[in-house]
């Protein structure tokens, strides 16, 4: 892979309502916040998108994916902004809180990293109530298989609110 790649790990936490008590919310502390990286193609955004949903007892199935600028992730889009990737958060629809606009979360410089966590509780017509916890890891590096594992972050960014009321 070469230099100018940016590389996003997104590992997203799914439960239901019937999932929200305290034996359930310690299991989903235990989902680690990072994994190892799998082999990647060559692209200039790749993503490696894992879940951790409810039903399958919280086993994260993970997928990679190769994209070109701009690029856009439920949630945020990635764009060239000269030499720096701009990453924009964007809506999530029949989401709460549905305060997030739009707007610059991170630019990235090549060699720099970054974290941006939130969490969400989506509704619809068609569904039932459920909840959805993101970490999402950006790195504008070369990829190794332990990029995320280290505790490097340049710029935090941190939305998580209480989904059930109370403080978070």
């Amino acid at each position: 892979m070469g230099d100018g790649v940016v590389i996003v790990q997104r590992i997203v936490i799914r439960w239901t309502k019937q999932a929200r008590g305290a034996e359930e919310a310690t299991r989903r502390r235990e989902i680690p916040s990072a994994f190892k990286l799998p082999p990647m193609p060559d692209a200039p955004l790749v993503v490696h998108d894992l879940l951790a949903d409810e039903r399958t007892g919280y086993a994260p199935t993970g997928a990679v994916d190769s994209r070109s600028f701009p690029g856009q992730l439920n949630g945020l889009r990635f764009k060239l902004f000269g030499a720096a990737v701009e990453v924009v958060r964007t809506p999530v629809w029949a989401a709460y809180p549905t305060n997030r606009y739009p707007g610059q979360v991170f630019l990235l410089s090549p060699g720099e990293r970054a974290r941006y966590r939130a969490n969400f509780r989506f509704s619809g017509y068609s569904t039932q109530w459920y909840y959805e916890q993101w970490t999402v890891r950006i790195a504008y590096e070369p990829w190794r298989p332990d990029l995320f594992l280290a505790e490097k972050i340049d710029h935090d960014k941190d939305e998580r609110v209480s989904l059930y009321g109370g403080r978070p």
